[in-house]
């Protein structure tokens, strides 16, 4: 059994699988993905795409503000009832992105730090975007008392001191199909050295499709591929990956096996 920890069903292009998200869940347990969380960007798309995934148990939500998403500050009042929501279970996602938005980065940190106050508040765990800004995240990580309710840096690309600072608070890494990428040897160095049992795996979909699939709309049966890929990186069996992430998803989110 595999889980997907970040994806996000309502950006997929349905059409491509029979209009209907069915087909693409039906993909996904073929594959033996099981459970899926869907992650929000914004507050202003996130009650269609809660009304998308209201209809099945095994998908999860989180409600945030991406940072790349700040054309309008997310209120914390509205943030905090949203996330109160039983189907919720983190907050995001949120950080910081100084690579495609650095000029944005004071908006991007007043909403992250709003954010972590939010995910306190609740008491439940985050989900980080980071870009380019390993220092500034993990200090407002540090001074938001984000370590009371922990989390998980996605799509991870950054290094591996930023990896243990943000492990020392009790996140987790997720590793995403950019693993699998050619150009990617230095993260590929990271994920060996990070401990299996801090990791989660995703597919970000529907973007960055792991190889085999480059050039595809990324979809959550990919998610396999990925830790497959894994498993062959740090030279453990793919059911040892799928058992230990999927206890990681479950003991990060507070849920019941």
């Amino acid at each position: 059994m595999l889980i997907d920890s970040h994806c996000h069903l309502d950006k997929l292009n349905l059409s491509l699988y029979n209009d209907s998200l069915d087909t693409v869940l039906n993909n996904a347990n073929a594959n033996g993905v099981s459970e899926m969380l869907c992650v929000s960007v914004d507050l202003e798309s996130y009650p269609k795409m809660l009304e998308l995934i209201s209809p099945y148990d095994h998908i999860y939500a989180s409600c945030g503000q991406h940072p790349l998403y700040q054309d309008k500050l997310a209120d914390p009042e509205l943030l905090a009832k949203l996330c109160r929501d039983e189907k919720v279970v983190a907050v995001g996602e949120t950080g910081l992105d100084a690579f495609y938005a650095a000029e944005t980065l004071n908006v991007q940190t007043k909403s992250f730090i709003d954010h972590v106050d939010v995910a306190v508040e609740v008491n439940k765990p985050l989900i980080i975007h980071t870009r380019d800004a390993r220092k500034q995240t993990i200090e407002i990580l540090r001074n938001g008392q984000a370590e009371k309710v922990g989390g998980v840096l996605h799509c991870f690309t950054e290094t591996l001191e930023m990896a243990k600072q943000a492990m020392d608070m009790g996140f987790y890494i997720s590793i995403s199909g950019i693993a699998t990428f050619k150009n990617a040897s230095e993260l590929r160095d990271v994920v060996k050295a990070l401990p299996l049992d801090r990791l989660l795996v995703e597919t970000d979909a529907p973007y960055l499709a792991p190889v085999p699939h480059r050039g595809k709309e990324n979809q959550p049966a990919y998610v396999r591929d990925i830790a497959q890929f894994i498993a062959q990186l740090k030279g453990v069996s793919f059911e040892e990956v799928a058992e230990t992430t999927t206890k990681n998803f479950y003991d990060l989110f507070l849920l019941k096996a």
